[in-house]
């Protein structure tokens, strides 16, 4: 782990701590507002509001360490210059995430938090030295990471109706301490829902999102469900289209969850890390961008290991939406949408893999 990502990982520590310690009681990229399902409720006085929580939801995270790995799987870069496309098999790809999510606030009537993660994108190409495309050659050298802070908000309006927002910033690239100039671009997603609590066991909502979670910028409507069964047994944990999953509860220490969630965000090619040929030679690149995204097909099983520490297995089938390049000049994004004609810088396709994700979660009481 570079000094960049181990300086900022004692940063998240510090935080973290303060917060524990001071006792204060307690999901990239619209995220996870199941974070909210075991606060505890505070008597303000007379007037009543919403509950942030219905019963039977999966534990909310306040730290949490993981690992990430992907199976071996083809990737075909494009055209871009004098380069012509070439395909290169990766044997794997995996990395760290580690991610902190702590409430500041935390009172019937306004629940504030405030969160961060860091993410490794190690890329093991089967025949590094084979790669002529200065694409292939980048994400060998450099990989990709992503830092990233947020806040989210919830605001019940009485005792039914309520609205949660949720800010985040994310620098996403193939940057490194030594070129701080590379940190300049970020990505900023906003999300925004107007929802309702009818009864103990189910809450929903309606809003949009600003979100780059399919790789590009975006502006979608997004729709929030999470319910359980009279039983408890069964439930669901939707944020459509983010993800969804059916959940099944053996206990409350043992839970099986069957569903997807579509991940990704928009990466930036440090300077110089990329360079083209022309007729004086090679020229570094910094404006271009891997608009990553993929949707990911899984079982996942969380059980508690002890004390409010949990463990979460997950696997399934990664799928590629997106892996595609776009030109952004100063860092100055647009919006193509799902129908805009904006010609890309370099179109390229991967094939897919099994994954799988471990973690080791502290949750809330």
């Amino acid at each position: 782990m570079s000094a960049f990502k181990v300086l900022t990982f004692i940063t998240l520590s510090l935080l973290v701590s303060s917060n524990l310690f001071a006792q204060v009681e307690t999901t990239s990229e619209e995220e996870d507002y199941s974070i909210y399902d075991n606060l505890d409720y505070v008597d303000e006085g007379t007037k009543s509001f919403a509950s942030a929580k219905i019963s039977g939801l999966s534990p909310a995270r306040l730290i949490s360490v993981g690992y990430d790995f992907q199976g071996g799987y083809d990737l075909t870069a494009g055209v871009i210059s004098n380069f012509g496309p070439q395909t290169a098999r990766v044997n794997s790809t995996q990395g760290l995430r580690i991610g902190a999510n702590i409430p500041v606030i935390s009172k019937n009537s306004l629940i504030v938090q405030l969160g961060g993660q860091i993410w490794d994108v190690n890329y093991d190409f089967e025949n590094p030295n084979t790669l002529t495309h200065p694409m292939l050659q980048a994400l060998n050298k450099n990989n990709l990471t992503t830092l990233g802070l947020n806040s989210t908000i919830f605001k019940p309006l009485n005792e039914t109706n309520f609205i949660l927002v949720q800010l985040a910033s994310d620098m996403n690239g193939d940057y490194t301490l030594s070129k701080p100039q590379s940190l300049k671009y970020n990505t900023f997603s906003a999300a925004a829902i107007w929802g309702k609590r009818p009864s103990d066991c189910k809450q929903w909502g309606v809003g949009l999102s600003r979100t780059y979670r399919a790789g590009e910028l975006n502006y979608i409507p997004i729709f929030l469900f999470n319910w359980t069964s009279p039983t408890s047994k069964w439930g669901t944990e939707l944020l459509l289209p983010a993800r969804g999953h059916v959940r099944y509860t053996i206990n409350r220490q043992n839970m099986l969850f069957f569903g997807f969630e579509l991940e990704g965000n928009s990466y930036r090619f440090d300077e110089g890390s990329l360079s083209l040929a022309n007729n004086n030679g090679f020229t570094p690149v910094d404006d271009l961008e891997i608009r990553r995204s993929e949707l990911r097909v899984r079982f996942q099983w969380q059980r508690k290991l002890i004390g409010f520490v949990w463990i979460a297995l997950e696997g399934g089938y990664r799928i590629n939406y997106s892996f595609n390049v776009d030109e952004v000049p100063g860092g100055q994004d647009f919006y193509r949408g799902f129908f805009g004609d904006q010609p890309l810088a370099i179109e390229n396709s991967l094939t897919n893999p099994l994954y799988f994700n471990v973690s080791f979660n502290l949750v809330s009481p």
